[in-house]
């Protein structure tokens, strides 16, 4: 390889493919191809089995997994996962459903119409994305014309979930409508009845309000929306004045 045609393939991330034939001693096979690989073991792995595997991955080891899932039929129809996006050691975790069809395109969720409120939304509590703030979704991968997820596929990707939030220690969870809220706290309920209280996920807080997707059809639930912005601040606030534990 010359020096140039060298230069121009480090500077794409491509210096240790080979476009055909076998690989050379020495060569790694690249990222993605792992990932895709050790996701396929993972797939194949029983549902516990495979909870358990991911629940003692790293941040880079979660990426890579979900990069290359293929657990459930989602990722069929995907064009890229969306991981998540924001400050990994964040107090607040915001959870919405799952990818639409800009977030499936770009790789990073709430990014829409839909994306733009929920930032003006963190912006009326003085937060902003990236920022003491992280934002997930319940399924990583876009379901097929934006519908709810289905049980089988929110189950895959619960581990993911819990393992990322293992991992920032939210002091707040924020459940974006009534899919991250019912999945979240395991139960089946309406949303009315589950704003305005305070809940628990795992030891930690969780407060419920409606999806942005939501208030962009029902404008009136804004303002009930604002009602559980402001719970949560004054919840937040709760929480951190709230003296440490004795160790």
């Amino acid at each position: 390889m010359s020096t140039r045609r060298g230069e121009i393939m480090k500077e794409l991330g491509l210096q240790r493919w080979r476009l055909r034939g076998r690989p050379t001693r020495g060569d790694a096979p690249p990222a993605a191809a792992v990932a895709k690989a050790e996701a396929a073991t993972e797939a194949e792995l029983p549902l516990d089995g495979r909870a358990a595997q991911i629940l003692r991955m790293d941040w880079p080891q979660l990426k890579d997994s979900v990069a290359g899932c293929v657990a459930c039929p989602l990722h069929k129809g995907r064009t890229k996962t969306v991981f998540g996006v924001g400050d990994e050691h964040a107090s607040w975790l915001f959870v919405g459903e799952g990818p639409g069809a800009e977030e499936d395109l770009r790789g990073e969720p709430f990014v829409g119409q839909a994306g733009k409120l929920l930032d003006n939304m963190l912006a009326a509590i003085h937060l902003k994305r990236g920022k003491d703030v992280y934002i997930a979704n319940i399924v990583k991968c876009r379901p097929p014309g934006n519908r709810a997820p289905e049980p089988l596929e929110a189950a895959q990707c619960e581990p993911y979930l819990q393992r990322q939030i293992e991992l920032i220690k939210p002091k707040l969870i924020v459940a974006l409508g009534k899919v991250a809220a019912v999945n979240l706290l395991r139960r089946e309920a309406s949303i009315a009845s589950l704003r305005g209280k305070l809940h628990d996920y795992r030891g930690i807080p969780l407060i419920v309000t409606y999806h942005p997707a939501y208030l962009l059809r029902n404008l009136p639930g804004k303002a009930e929306a604002w009602v559980d912005l402001c719970f949560a601040v004054d919840t937040m606030r709760g929480l951190k004045n709230k003296p440490a534990a004795a160790t």
